[in-house]
């Protein structure tokens, strides 16, 4: 690692503005950033911040490698370590070390979150009508020659590597069906979705050779797997949703059902009135699939 660099203000992602305008939200792109050299990346620092994970279960992860990156994403052994344990073991075993929300045990990395967000809300030229409902960041430590499964996640990504290296083979969410993203959203939780790799258009694959300073956009449900080198890998990445890809999503589930009716839904977007009022069923307390089901048959006319 680089020399310690301390305060998170002056982290920044070096994001093209040009390419940002034509890729976000629609396809991967790679960007450097000078998060590497940060206080808080430093190895004493993950190993204290990791002793804060000790007694808060729902905030962190830990995984063996995968065989191969098609396995199914949950059929990976989960291993009995605490954050702190795994890390001290990193070089005895195959290890995956997920530390989420790391800004809520660390007052540093909040500064560090809202710092990043706000340069690419600044690129977006501000959110106009949408609020943000999801805003987070996570730490993932890596043995060498690990493998993370392929799968797809529900929000808008920045992914930074901070040390080691590590090759992310993400596709353009094109990769992926809107009757597969259906079924994912159908469950209405922010969660991890699995699809198969076999059979994906290798024209829509980016492989990025990720190290140090390296980073890439991920963009809402673009498929991905992952894989390290030789040396322990530390990235660091930031997501968030916004009422706007919340209601996508709910127009999703609303079109899940709809497909289940023997009814051919149109995607979102395609008709933004319909999209509104699809979003806006699902959006009710009671049973959301007799909910969807009686609201598709009326926007249907049966």
């Amino acid at each position: 690692m680089k020399a310690p660099m301390g305060d998170a203000g002056n982290s920044h992602l070096n994001l093209d503005p040009q390419i940002f305008g034509e890729s976000f939200d629609r396809e991967p792109f790679g960007f450097t950033h000078n998060l590497s050299g940060l206080d808080l990346f430093q190895n004493d620092s993950l190993r204290a911040l990791a002793d804060k994970y000790h007694d808060h279960k729902k905030d962190y992860y830990v995984g063996a490698g995968a065989p191969e990156p098609g396995v199914k994403f949950y059929s990976v052994k989960h291993v009995d370590y605490k954050p702190a344990d795994a890390l001290d073991n990193m070089e005895k075993g195959s290890y995956r070390v997920l530390m989420k929300r790391p800004e809520n045990h660390d007052k540093r990395f909040r500064a560090l979150l809202d710092e990043l967000f706000q340069q690419v809300v600044d690129l977006r030229g501000g959110l106009g009508d949408e609020r943000v409902v999801r805003l987070e960041s996570a730490i993932f430590v890596s043995s060498a020659a690990t493998t993370t499964p392929f799968h797809f996640d529900p929000e808008i990504a920045f992914f930074c590597q901070i040390a080691g290296d590590k090759i992310y083979h993400v596709y353009s969410p094109r990769a992926v069906t809107e009757a597969e993203m259906e079924q994912f959203y159908i469950r209405g939780v922010v969660d991890i979705a699995q699809v198969d790799l076999a059979g994906r258009d290798p024209k829509l694959e980016h492989v990025f050779n990720l190290k140090a300073g390296k980073g890439l956009h991920q963009p809402q449900n673009a498929p991905h797997w992952v894989e390290t080198r030789g040396d322990r890998s530390i990235s660091f990445s930031f997501v968030f949703e916004t009422t706007a890809t919340r209601a996508k999503g709910r127009t999703r589930s609303f079109n899940h059902v709809a497909r289940k009716l023997g009814l051919k839904p149109t995607a979102p977007g395609a008709t933004p009135v319909l999209d509104t009022v699809k979003a806006s069923a699902m959006r009710v307390v009671i049973p959301a699939r007799k909910v969807a089901g009686k609201a598709a048959r009326k926007v249907a006319g049966k």
